[in-house]
């Protein structure tokens, strides 16, 4: 049989590589731009229409024929090539603009897909005839550029009736914390129907599909996307619904439980729909590539790093399809050259790729692109925007690099299209890259004179080589930051690996992020630049089978073997469907998910017929989370299988130094490098594809496979960065603090039982300096974070927290909110035992005791009665757990905690969160010395202070009075007084104690407070207690700062105050400024039980409106950021069906800006409960600015199963029973302005 051409090709965000191999075994390497461009020199002008060119790439006669060409870095337009007779000639249709010269960059534009370009290119055959015989395979970027850029199908959404509004909805989280004009994530959908149909957590029809009459699609851009709710239980309803469009004429649909069968209506609808937006454009796509491609050779590179045929590809299988083969390019060089530990660093001009890989590759199965999630097999990568078309700026405070990216067009500075100054730009000026060497014509005096634009903004301009050096420095640590994430995060070490650096600029930067990660070798793989596209010709065909469980271990254990089994068969059947006989595939892993029962988050385990998979599970949590909850289900998630043809046998490469070492040569062209020649940094090597940097103490041999294997010096010392400008310093230390948080939030998440943590994500987790003063936080939840430094001050004042100690408390009068939310705090020492600063989280539980469980009672007369109350006490003490003593707090009368083992898990998740960050902190303390870290720490505060004080000097001075009246009559009143250089509030005038329970603390004003002065600074700084430095607050005893005497019973009850008095006090504060109209000033709690469950959420509404923006529908607003249960998980643990979630339409205030809506959210319980509501604005709704009209106020309804309808006001206590329904309709936000 005749031989055919086999063709790799990855089509990135900026270019494609490809390598292919023609008949006789010979390999051909190509470089085109994603854009399906070539650029190159002008060389000559023979006349107007004919000009002499030259191009990296080797192009016959002919071969532009019909195509257009440009002249980069003016407005030009592009002319018809009419003529090529040989190489380097061209004939044009319209002569040249008279000014250009030669020696100018061109561009040739082809009418083709870049991947067919470069095949094109690689095989010599010309636009205008056949590609010869091939096989292709290939990953794309196209579905995520589609996906990104809004380019996909029209897509109708059929979905179970009452959630058309789902995606509008989402979590309910704001995108951004501080965003007063909210930007939600633009819709994929162009219409939704709702479908007649149920179905009920055990998958059992409640109500039949009702089939809609339908019209065929009226063009070919039109798809259709079915979610009905609990379909995961049962999709026979999808199916039949499925059937139906069919039979009417619809060609694109996409069913969720086709795709994603697992619990979570949510995700799986945002994958649904990400799969029919992309289906016809992906279709056309690889129709159009495939037409060259004869008898259909063609197989896609999924996310998973695997292949599929053309006949089985899914568009949200491959967005990821690049990275991916990336990391197969990855382990196999790592393989190859004897490291079965390696992390892949994948730099390439939009963004870096990072993995690791351990033998086996590491898989998620829900990743995001963009804004939008899907839940399919990825391996698992980490993403950061910093490449080598990063943009680098200064904005006026601090020099920035990313996330915005150059792109293919323009690209950097240097490619002469008019680009922005960027990190390749960088590395040309500093002397790190060799423009002779590179595949496309560089401009340096672009890069020079954009460089030139960023210094005259500066007012104190460093040296170009310090700047120059810090652009890099800022991009490193982000990129080395994305590794920690990959691997200290997951419990692994970094400096345990091999760093396999490719892409067109991982080298340059490889050994500056070994450095930081203490890793001591790296290797750059032959095709280092096109290591995405040899990952391609690596990668094996393979099959996923999978089932969710959701079941305890115990009960299964008997029977995974069998689920294993017909696991297998599916997965080996889907490859036999293809061809392949049973000699060729193999069953490559086999896969187990769990987690205790309750947990969000699970861990894979191996499995094997010999697994122990519960002490294999264990082993695996308290490696990565360092405790053990104890008395917790361990539950089955799922099981998965992979089914694979096999691999490529790997022949390991040796490394013997035959050659003398190279040294005292700036640049070396790495084809010239032979097998083991030997090379001393610093060094620069160059193809054209890639570039490696060998710095000073790096030392280079080259491997029998044309691997460069790097390693550290042997007399190597730690040398501090030598940039030392202030700017630069800034922005490092700015980012690292803020990762030691957000890492700390992470591991929360993880780690916690309580659906309050792991789902809704209401936790805050901060950095305090030596004096207890908020310094860098995660942007959590407000309403936590300006309170944890009170917190912290009134602890420390009590009790002395030295080295080894950690501090509990939930004590209002101690900084405290309310009793669910328990802090954490841990005091952070040097080597010297010298106090730095202190780690804090607040988290809430669900369960803590009172009156009523969900310990949120409404109608609470004293703080017993909404539960226990931990004074300021040790959880450790010199590192000595206190948990016995804690436990027997949780349970002490009168009303103690009912879910004390959950209680405990998540303490020793806050815990947990809390050792990470100080190891994190004491970690930069021993990089950088102590005086360094207080000095930015110190740093971080007066950049807010500053920022505060010039947003003071910009304000209208004057005194201005503000009222708002909760709905039972209670005042809230303050006098605001702008001056010169401060701002004065007094809350005198505010209703005294309040009889019920909003009564609030001097923390949560502080948080009110500290919040609405970060909106009117509305800059990206930390939200810390820098801010308040120019502001005086006067707080007379009032609801708003009563007294905690010792004994709780005697104490005024404070759950409303946290929840509902803190959403009032921003809408207070925020009247005089007149920068948005009432939100919905209020968070709408919602808390039900019984003896076998407890559940809490708070509930979205409208927000305000602006002087230049609408206010947003359905989300949460101020001072609460927490998201909302997904309606499956809601139904499959607690005894409720969510009948309803959907938009109150016209709830809005009206104005020339009108308020955001609310919703509407219908609730049947199944079982009897006891449920607690609280609630504002009932009474009336949130106010409008400038003319604008109030939003509609809330409402509540219970209708009973006798068909009795009952209203309810804002505070409720109620019983309930089977067959009773609630339904909530939260506020609209206030509107901005007259209507014209």
């Amino acid at each position: 049989m005749k031989k055919e051409w086999k063709i790799w090709v990855d089509t990135g965000g900026t270019f494609t590589d490809c390598l292919a191999e023609s008949p006789n075994g010979k390999i051909i390497r190509q470089k085109v731009l994603s854009s399906s461009c070539l650029r190159g020199t002008l060389t000559a002008i023979n006349s107007p229409v004919e000009i002499n060119f030259q191009l990296p790439q080797i192009t016959p006669a002919q071969f532009t024929l019909g195509q257009s060409i440009r002249i980069l870095g003016e407005e030009s337009e592009y002319i018809k090539i009419i003529d090529q007779p040989t190489p380097n000639t061209l004939h044009l249709e319209k002569p040249l603009n008279s000014k250009t010269e030669i020696g100018e960059s061109i561009e040739i534009l082809f009418d083709l897909e870049a991947p067919i370009l470069a095949a094109r290119l690689a095989t010599s055959s010309p636009p205008n005839k056949p590609l010869p015989p091939l096989t292709m395979h290939l990953a794309t970027t196209k579905g995520t550029n589609a996906l990104l850029e809004e380019k996909g199908a029209d897509v109708t959404l059929f979905i179970t009736r009452g959630f058309k509004d789902l995606l509008i909805i989402g979590d309910q989280k704001r995108p951004n914390l501080f965003d007063l004009k909210i930007n939600k994530p633009k819709q994929l959908t162009k219409n939704v129907i709702e479908i007649n149909e149920r179905m009920n957590s055990r998958g059992e029809p409640i109500c039949d599909v009702n089939l809609p009459n339908i019209d065929p699609p009226s063009h070919e851009n039109q798809s259709a996307a079915i979610v009905f709710l609990n379909s995961y239980r049962n999709p026979i309803h999808e199916q039949k619904l499925l059937n139906h469009l069919l039979k009417s004429g619809w060609h694109h649909v996409s069913i969720s439980t086709d795709l994603a069968q697992v619990i979570k209506v949510l995700p799986r609808a945002e994958t649904t729909v990400v799969d029919a937006y992309l289906a016809p454009i992906m279709n056309r796509y690889l129709n159009a590539v495939n037409q060259h491609i004869k008898r259909e050779k063609l197989h896609i590179m999924t996310s998973a790093g695997g292949l599929v045929s053309r006949n089985d590809y899914r568009s949200k299988d491959s967005l990821l399809s690049g990275p991916a083969g990336g990391v197969v390019g990855a382990a196999f060089f790592g393989e190859q050259a004897g490291y079965n530990k390696i992390i892949g660093f994948d730099m390439g001009g939009t963004s870096t790729d990072v993995c690791r890989f351990d033998g086996e590759f590491n898989y998620q199965f829900e990743h995001q692109i963009g804004q939008f999630r899907v839940v399919t097999p990825v391996l698992k990568i980490e993403t950061v925007a910093a490449g080598g078309g990063s943009i680098c700026r200064f904005n006026g405070e601090e020099l920035c690099v990313g996330p915005e990216s150059a792109g293919a067009n323009p690209g950097p500075a240097c490619y002469g299209a008019g680009g922005p100054f960027t990190i390749t730009d960088a590395n040309l000026l500093l002397g790190r890259l060799d423009p002779k060497g590179l595949g496309i014509p560089i401009n340096f005096n672009a890069a020079i004179k954009e460089l030139k634009k960023i210094k005259n903004t500066m007012p104190k301009s460093p040296s170009t080589q310090e700047l120059l050096s810090g652009f890099l420095e800022i991009a490193n640590e982000r990129m080395a930051d994305a590794v920690r994430k990959i691997s200290i995060r997951e419990g692994y070490d970094p400096s345990d690996y091999a760093l396999v650096a490719f892409g067109g600029a991982g080298g340059q930067h490889a050994c500056a992020i070994a450095d930081k990660l203490e890793i001591s070798t790296i290797l750059c793989p032959s095709d280092a630049g096109l290591l995405s596209a040899r990952g391609l010709r690596e990668a094996v065909i393979e099959r996923f089978s999978e089932q969710q469980i959701l079941k305890p271990l115990e009960e299964l254990k008997n029977q995974l073997p069998e689920i294993i089994s017909n696991l297998e068969q599916k997965a080996l059947l889907r490859l036999q469907a293809e061809g392949f006989k049973n000699n060729e595939i193999s069953i490559r892993r086999r896969l187990i998910s769990l987690r205790h029962y309750g947990q969000d988050s699970s861990e894979q385990i191996e499995y094997k017929s010999n697994t122990d998979l519960e002490a294999s599970f264990r082993k695996r949590y308290e490696n990565l989370f360092g405790y053990w909850p104890k008395n917790k289900v361990v539950e089955v998630v799922s099981a998965r299988v992979i089914a694979s043809t096999f691999p490529s046998k790997i022949q390991l490469e040796q490394f013997n130094k035959h050659n003398p070492e190279e040294s005292n040569n700036h640049s070396i062209e790495r084809n010239k490098l032979n097998n083991g020649s030997q090379i001393k940094g610093p060094t620069l090597i160059q193809d054209r594809y890639s570039t490696i940097n060998i710095d000073q103490q790096w030392h280079g041999i080259v491997g029998s496979m044309g691997t460069i294997k790097l390693g550290k010096s042997h007399n190597a010392q730690h040398i501090e960065t030598i940039n030392h400008n202030p700017l630069v310093q800034q922005e490092l230390f700015t980012n690292r603090f803020q990762s030691i948080v957000e890492e700390m939030g992470e591991l929360l998440k993880r780690t916690a039982i309580s659906t309050n943590i792991k789902e809704r994500l209401d936790f805050s987790c901060a950095l305090l300096d030596l004096n207890g003063k908020l310094a860098s936080n995660a942007p959590h939840i407000p309403v936590h974070l300006g309170a944890l430094g009170l917190c912290v001050r009134s602890v420390i004042a009590k009790k002395e927290i030295g080295l080894g100690d950690v501090i509990i408390t939930n004590h209002p009068g101690h900084g405290g909110s309310h009793l669910p939310d328990i802090t954490v705090i841990s005091p952070v020492f040097d080597n010297d035992k010298r106090l730095i600063g202190y780690i804090a989280n607040r988290a809430h539980h669900a369960e803590i005791g009172g009156i009523s469980p969900g310990s949120m009672p409404p109608h609470a007369k004293s703080l017993a009665e909404e539960g226990v109350v931990i004074p300021p006490t040790y959880l450790y003490k010199n590192n000595k757990s206190q948990f016995n003593i804690i436990e027997k707090i949780l349970q002490s009368p009168p009303w103690p905690t009912r879910c004390i083992e959950d209680n405990l898990a998540d303490i020793k998740a806050q815990a947990a969160a809390n050792f990470l960050g100080v190891k994190s902190l004491m970690m930069l303390i021993s990089n950088h010395g102590s005086k360094k870290v207080l000095n930015h720490i110190e740093a971080l505060r007066l950049k807010s202070k500053k920022a505060m004080s010039k947003r003071i000097q910009l304000l209208k001075k004057g005194t201005h009075t503000t009222k708002e009246i909760l709905d039972d009559g209670t005042e809230l009143r303050a006098k605001i007084d702008i001056q010169k250089d401060k701002i004065s509030i007094n809350f005198n005038g505010t209703s005294q104690l309040h009889s019920g329970n909003f009564n609030a603390t001097p923390a949560i004003v502080q948080s009110a407070v500290i919040y609405v002065l970060r909106l009117l600074v509305n800059e990206p700084i930390p939200l810390n207690e820098g801010l308040l430095e120019s502001i005086d607050i006067c707080l007379p005893k009032c609801l708003l700062n009563p007294d905690f005497p010792e004994n709780p019973i005697d104490a005024p009850p404070v759950v409303g105050g946290n929840v509902e008095t803190s959403q009032r006090l921003v809408n207070l504060l925020l009247k005089p400024f007149d920068i948005a109209a009432a939100s919905q000033g209020t968070m709408n709690n919602l808390i039900f039980g019984n003896q076998k469950c407890s559940y809490y959420e708070t509930i979205c509404g409208g927000t305000g409106a602006g002087p230049n923006f609408n206010g947003a529908d359905a989300v949460h607003s101020h001072m609460t950021n927490t998201a909302i249960t997904d309606a499956e998980i809601l139904e499959e643990r607690f005894p409720v069906r969510l009948e309803q979630f959907s938009i109150r339409k016209n709830s809005g205030g009206t104005g020339k800006f009108n308020g955001g809506n609310g919703i509407v959210r219908e609730i049947l319980f199944t079982e009897a409960v006891s449920l607690s509501l609280l609630t504002q604005n009932r009474n009336q709704g949130p106010y409008g600015l400038k003319g604008g009209n109030n939003g509609i106020p809330g409402e509540q309804l219970l209708i009973k199963q006798n068909g009795k309808k009952i209203k309810l006001g804002p505070t409720v206590q109620a019983s309930l029973e089977p067959g009773d329904r609630l339904i909530i309709k939260t506020p609209g936000g206030g509107g901005f302005g007259q209507q014209d």
